[in-house]
């Protein structure tokens, strides 16, 4: 979903791969120190055993407390987790994009509700077939540690990120491989002010936006407006928002 620069668990062979260069964390730049066989995942995956399902947007893939009988790996779209306190509040606890997992469960329950927030693809896959496998295990470990550190990122951006921060750090999830260790910075930076510019289409809206980053949705509009009126970014559609200068708003996000 967020594109990254890639972090490859496998041979390269393509979406088999447990990577696909979804890597949230701040060290999606970075190298792990050795490749790993994942066939036996791609075998898996792609066999009769695994199902194939297609969700509008905002189709709900399970709820929070249903019995967790199935993992499931999101092939296309974007799927949001979020729980819901007893008054209606919404935390959005992660987004989920191509190659990743969801439906992990210790208790027999799931912990969350999963929604498409696009029109999406998931392979439903039987807990009991990957919990008698060591090498199915061992993709879905992996899996479970690079979420592991994407939360550790995102758990700073709850507990210490001021609003602009916050909507700064989301902004940047969008651009390739930049505002992670190891980031290249501009491609020309003698042209760094005319060049550097990505272009962010969201696929959220502002209230999911909001409840992702544990603001209000008036204060993420204010800090919208607040940007857009710097020059800092350009508001083309609701859901179309120009980063005029990529790294003058990495430099808001608080990890500089």
């Amino acid at each position: 979903m967020f594109i990254e620069k890639k972090t490859s668990f496998d041979d390269g062979s393509g979406s088999g791969g447990f990577d696909n260069g979804r890597h949230r964390s701040r060290y999606a730049g970075t190298r792990v120190r050795a490749p790993v066989d994942d066939s036996a995942w791609t075998r898996y995956r792609t066999s009769l055993r695994a199902r194939l399902d297609r969700h509008d947007a905002h189709a709900v893939l399970f709820r929070e407390d249903d019995a967790a009988n199935h993992l499931y790996e999101v092939v296309t779209g974007q799927i949001m987790l979020y729980r819901l306190l007893g008054d209606g509040r919404r935390q959005v606890v992660d987004i989920l994009g191509e190659g990743d997992l969801c439906g992990h469960s210790l208790t027999g329950l799931y912990d969350c509700t999963a929604e498409a927030l696009t029109p999406a693809e998931v392979r439903v896959l039987d807990r009991r077939d990957i919990d008698q496998s060591t090498d199915l295990l061992a993709h879905v470990n992996r899996c479970l540690l690079m979420r592991i550190e994407a939360l550790h990122s995102h758990a700073v951006l709850l507990g210490r990120k001021s609003a602009t921060e916050r909507v700064a750090s989301f902004l940047m999830r969008f651009v390739p491989g930049r505002g992670v260790v190891g980031c290249p910075g501009p491609e020309r930076p003698s042209e760094r002010h005319s060049t550097d510019t990505e272009l962010v289409v969201l696929k959220m809206t502002r209230q999911e936006i909001a409840d992702f980053l544990g603001l209000t949705i008036e204060t993420v509009s204010r800090v919208l407006s607040d940007l857009k009126r710097r020059g800092i970014i350009a508001i083309e559609r609701n859901d179309r928002i120009r980063l005029v200068d990529v790294c003058r708003v990495c430099k808001m996000t608080g990890i500089h």
